[in-house]
């Protein structure tokens, strides 16, 4: 058995973050127990409406957020326990949310520095109702093979060294949460482990009591000692102590009271916990509520050193008695299931990659491309076209082939904001439409007609040069087989109104005396195209397909280029757009042609 929580514990956590690391460690416990997870819900009405994935094990638990304690206990009737982790100004309201929901019997308040008033308030409350309030500041409480409200107990690897996966006989009740799980790391070494461990927290006014839980202890068959932790201040552990004393009991108690430092130290000084004061005259002294515990018939060790000799002892003699038997182990604790990156590096499993990269890799400090840090590219000299060729063909490009680049980037970055891909962005950009989706759509229209000739310009390039055609074999070629060349011809530029990128681009590339056959080959077409129709030029398009292709980019890595640069003229009338505060835009009538038919009477159906 156990006290205040078992396997029926359902909890709702009211609280953010902190809230779900300790769904976390929850989890984990649950693991270690073999049982169900036992979060149902959380209360955080920033995130109301979401799920919060909590790893359990091998599988994840999808654990549904909601505004108010009554949403949740609707959701989940089950839901009887409530784990407060709100901030000291908030947490007042919300713990009285939960005490007076009928469903709630449970209330236990991480929370730290709450007003003294409003524990006084809470803990009025909560005996009008009948229900447990424990803390303030209150690490939480653990049965062990039963449940877990909070992060008591730590890590996973204490929760085994402490054997929480299985009921021992000892209870245990402390002010300090960091004392807890040493209290029952002692337990499992000294003795068999525990029942259930909490952790009244260490204010002033604790909602509940050390006598409130040693009467729980007392009715609960299981457990057969109970191990109290008190410390300096107030006058718990004294009522504890004539608790014990009133009759006699069944459980034996085993106490230890912190804080006879206190005899050197100035009267009155406050210690790290809200209540652990003495008081001026001497009241709640840490020896005089030893020496009450030890006269009330409690065993009493002289130091914090005799705890675990003391339980030992204690244990021993409820063996000789007959009072319980050694607990047989053959419930062995199950390790935490590996991480895949864990078990990885263990080399305990092979994974199947899913995606295979050639050209970055992610998994240092830094990005290396095709092997090269990203930092030490910067800090040699190197520059965009570089990282261009290491991740579009895998190699260092020369300085010559970087200016190129270059060249090529800012010379099609845009073209106004008439052609499709920017049109299409700014009105996107008037509707209200964000960057992203905006220059999304203006990409779209990149294809066969806006853009795409590049890649067909280059493939078709590159086919007559590795076969040698003439341009005449080339041009019947295109005529009976694909159609018109792609990169030859523009709608608004001919030879009396050329193209001035088109020829910068040229004059740079051939002044660098490196081989063009593709740039050549194009230019010999256009002579022949533009004897029969001025407008049939070799266009921007084509000259950056054959210069690249004489580069040594592949033909799939063309239209990137048009696509790179051109991104940034598309971000540019966006980010107009947005400075001007245009409006949205709409098609005036006499731009559309209306040729569907004129208004007709609709006949009968």
């Amino acid at each position: 058995m156990s006290i205040l929580t078992s396997k029926d514990t359902r909890v709702v956590i009211q609280g953010g973050p902190a809230g779900v690391n300790a769904a976390r460690r929850m989890a984990e416990f649950c693991h270690l127990s073999r049982i169900p997870f036992n979060v149902s819900a959380f209360v955080f009405p920033p995130d109301a409406g979401k799920t919060v994935e909590i790893p359990c094990g091998s599988t994840l638990v999808s654990v549904p957020t909601f505004s108010t304690v009554e949403e949740a206990t609707k959701a989940d009737p089950g839901i009887n326990t409530s784990l407060i982790y709100i901030g000291p100004s908030r947490a007042y309201d919300g713990t009285m949310e939960a005490l007076k929901d009928p469903k709630i019997k449970l209330v236990s308040m991480i929370t730290e520095g709450l007003p003294e008033k409003d524990a006084k308030k809470l803990r009025i409350e909560s005996e009008r109702l009948g229900k447990t309030f424990n803390g303030p500041s209150s690490i939480g409480i653990i049965s062990a093979g039963e449940a877990r409200l909070g992060v008591i107990g730590g890590s996973y690897d204490n929760l085994v060294l402490c054997k929480l996966h299985r009921q021992g006989s000892f209870g245990v009740i402390t002010k300090s949460g960091g004392l807890s799980n040493e209290i029952m790391w002692i337990c499992s070494q000294f003795a068999n482990g525990i029942t259930t461990a909490i952790g009244i927290g260490g204010d002033t006014y604790p909602g509940s009591d050390f006598s409130t839980y040693l009467e729980m202890f007392e009715n609960d068959p299981q457990t057969h000692a109970v191990v109290m932790v008190g410390e300096m201040g107030g006058d718990l552990e004294e009522k504890a102590a004539a608790w014990f004393a009133a009759k006699k009991r069944r459980i034996q108690l085993i106490a230890v009271v912190s804080g006879y430092c206190q005899e050197e130290l100035p009267k009155g000084m406050k210690f790290g916990h809200a209540g652990a004061k003495e008081g001026l005259h001497g009241e709640g002294s840490a020896r005089a509520k030893a020496e009450a515990l030890q006269k009330a018939g409690a065993l009493v060790p002289a130091t914090f050193g005799g705890l675990g000799p003391a339980i030992k002892k204690t244990y021993e003699a409820l063996l000789a008695g007959g009072k319980l038997t050694t607990v047989a182990e053959d419930a062995v604790p199950q390790n935490l299931p590996k991480t895949i990156e864990e078990a990885i590096a263990d080399g305990d499993v092979f994974v199947e990659p899913l995606v295979k990269s050639s050209i970055c890799d992610d998994r240092g400090d830094e990005p290396y491309y095709s092997g090269y840090p990203a930092s030490e590219l910067i800090n040699k000299g190197y520059q965009i076209p570089h990282v261009i060729g290491l991740l579009w063909d895998k190699r260092l490009i020369t300085p010559v082939e970087s200016e190129i680049v270059k060249r090529i980037v800012m010379l099609s970055a845009d073209h106004g904001p008439c052609v499709s891909g920017a049109l299409v962005t700014i009105i996107a950009a008037c509707a209200g439409i964000q960057m992203a989706q905006s220059v999304a759509a203006g990409m779209i229209m990149i294809g066969p007609r806006f853009g795409g000739a590049v890649t067909g310009a280059g493939t078709w390039f590159k086919y007559a040069v590795e076969n040698k055609l003439s341009v005449d074999d080339f041009l019947s070629y295109m005529k009976q087989n694909v159609g018109p060349v792609p990169g030859i011809g523009h709608r608004v530029k001919s030879l009396r109104n050329p193209d001035k990128r088109v020829k910068e681009l040229v004059i740079f590339v051939k002044s660098q005396k490196i081989s063009t056959p593709h740039l050549d080959f194009a230019l010999a077409v256009e002579e022949k195209t533009t004897a029969k129709k001025d407008t049939l030029i070799l266009n921007v398009d084509g000259t950056m397909a054959a210069v690249l292709v004489d580069l040594g980019f592949k033909v799939e890595a063309l239209n990137g280029f048009f696509i790179l640069s051109r991104t940034i003229g598309l971000i540019g009338h966006w980010i107009d757009q947005n400075q001007q505060g245009s409006r949205l835009i709409r098609l005036f009538k006499y731009l559309a042609n209306y040729v569907a038919p004129k208004k007709r009477e609709v006949p009968p159906l």
